[in-house]
């Protein structure tokens, strides 16, 4: 992969390593720093501003090894096929496809999608995001109102590694994969969420509130922090 920094450096590594490797200038930054995009399954270094390719490749052997079987680890990147078993919401769907059905729909324990094949997986996970915002906005709603708090809106996002943010405006957004979570770990999600249009950080306040709304929050959240790369199988 070739990267090409604001300095107008090149960094090409795609001789060198057999996995996809993002480079990011991080002006403010004293050393380099090594993580995973579990998202798009790559590995990411940020360099300072005066960092050497020299430095950079150095940098990256020493840490193959750790990069190949932390990315080996992260659950395959697929599509939505016809006949593929998902939970949404806790419940188990298995997609059906038929050309001559309209639109795309929950029938019973089934989604029933129609159209060109070719945009199968698509439709599914548009059908999918506008599931998920109809009811997290729902559940959103519900929750501010037993704080007695306001919540301006809800959208969802294809974030790549925040599960939900709340702006101190009231506006509440969530990554549209977390349908895939188990029911309770949802709850908790948007409990936390919701708990921000109140305490805008993470407070002994925050987290007393979040409790007292979700009292499974520690086991959300530790099911969320283990689990939770698993629910970015589906591109």
């Amino acid at each position: 992969m070739k990267i090409t920094l604001l300095t107008g450096k090149t960094f090409d590594f795609s001789k060198d390593f057999d996995f996809d490797i993002k480079v990011k200038k991080v002006s403010t930054a004293k050393k380099l720093v090594l993580r995973i995009d579990e998202k798009n399954h790559c590995a990411v270094v940020s360099i300072p501003k005066y960092c050497s390719q020299k430095q950079a490749m150095r940098f990256l052997k020493e840490n193959e090894d750790w990069i190949i079987n932390t990315l080996a680890k992260l659950p395959k990147l697929t599509n939505f096929n016809d006949g593929d078993e998902i939970r949404v919401f806790g419940k188990k769907y298995r997609i059906s496809y038929d050309a001559k059905h309209k639109g795309t729909c929950f029938e019973n324990d089934l989604i029933k999608v129609g159209g060109d094949k070719t945009f199968l997986h698509r439709r599914i996970k548009d059908f999918l995001k506008k599931t998920a915002v109809d009811s997290l906005a729902e559940m959103s709603l519900m929750i501010a109102k037993k704080i007695n708090a306001k919540v301006v809106s809800v959208s969802v996002k294809d974030t790549k590694s925040r599960w939900g943010s709340c702006s101190t405006a009231g506006n509440i957004n969530y990554n549209w994969r977390i349908v895939f979570a188990p029911e309770d770990v949802i709850y908790y999600l948007v409990c936390h969420e919701v708990s921000h249009l109140k305490h805008p950080n993470h407070s002994t306040e925050f987290w007393k509130l979040v409790e007292d709304l979700c009292p499974h929050c520690k086991d959300s959240r530790k099911w969320l922090k283990i689990k939770g790369k698993d629910l970015y199988k589906y591109n």
